[in-house]
């Protein structure tokens, strides 16, 4: 195994497992770290999105219990199959705009500088929804929400799911953020910020397992052992460090806002730019 794609491999899975369940977006932090690295190309891509398998599988560990409960009651009980049925619903708005859209999203805007306007754009969204949950009134505690009616994943309704799916599809632009869109459409529409980060976390389960499942499926063929090789250290990288963000945003958001993650991403967004357009990265053309 190369030691140098090795490494590269390592960075790529920490940084997917640090992103994927922030805000901040996940594949345009891949987009813009594998640009720097030099890991490009349409490999790349799929190895951007089979690693999110390890990130996924922190989740599925941390709320096994929940997971499981649902699993078990599905038979029988009636709050069970109405979560089922709510992580069906706000899953297929995604997973169909997404089968039509793919060729062209990956080939027009899975570089640096669309992901850069994608940050940008996105950040200032959650700082306009944030300043509106608040109803623009500072003396609120930071985590406040003035229109929270939802604050627990069994209250979530059907329509509140499709709303959540709906907002989910902003995603499929690299940049704007998996969770981002879930987290701050679901609090747009009325679900506790906690509640909304937890069916956030729910949400991500079939989709990225849908989506490695697929890209692995279309590209088997074309992977070598030492690609499979990569996969592996990409993949305990991005699990470790999911589980570590997962709990530490829980924490998070019981006392915080996301208007630092909005902050980050419109400085980040703004370098991408700066170095995109003055080609100090190779990104001019």
């Amino acid at each position: 195994m190369d030691w140098i794609l090795t490494c590269k491999a390592l960075i790529l899975g920490i940084v997917e497992g640090l992103t994927e369940f922030l805000p901040v977006s996940s594949t345009g932090h891949l987009i813009v770290v594998g640009s720097v690295l030099n890991f490009e190309g349409e490999y790349a891509k799929t190895f951007d999105v089979v690693i999110q398998l390890g990130a996924i599988l922190a989740v599925c560990w941390e709320f096994r219990r929940k997971i499981g409960d649902v699993v078990v009651g599905l038979p029988t009980r009636p709050d069970a199959r109405r979560f089922a049925l709510n992580v069906i619903v706000a899953t297929l708005p995604a997973v169909v705009l997404g089968l039509m859209f793919e060729k062209a999203i990956k080939a027009v805007l899975f570089s640096p500088v669309p992901v850069a306007f994608a940050l940008v754009g996105g950040g200032l969204v959650i700082l306009w929804v944030e300043n509106r949950l608040r109803g623009g009134a500072r003396a609120l505690p930071v985590a406040a929400q003035r229109s929270a009616r939802v604050t627990s994943l069994d209250e979530i309704t059907p329509l509140d799911a499709l709303k959540v799916g709906c907002a989910q599809c902003f995603a499929l632009i690299p940049g704007m953020s998996r969770s981002g869109s879930t987290i701050i459409g679901a609090m747009l529409f009325g679900l506790e910020r906690r509640v909304a980060t937890e069916f956030s976390f729910f949400l991500a389960i079939p989709v990225i397992f849908g989506a490695t499942v697929y890209e692995m499926h279309k590209n088997w063929h074309a992977l070598s052992v030492d690609w499979l090789g990569l996969f592996g250290v990409a993949f305990v990288a991005a699990f470790v460090s999911a589980f570590a963000c997962v709990r530490w945003l829980l924490r998070f958001v019981a006392s915080h806002d996301f208007t630092v993650f909005a902050w980050y991403r419109i400085v980040f967004g703004l370098v991408i730019l700066l170095f995109g357009y003055g080609g100090g990265l190779g990104w001019d053309d």
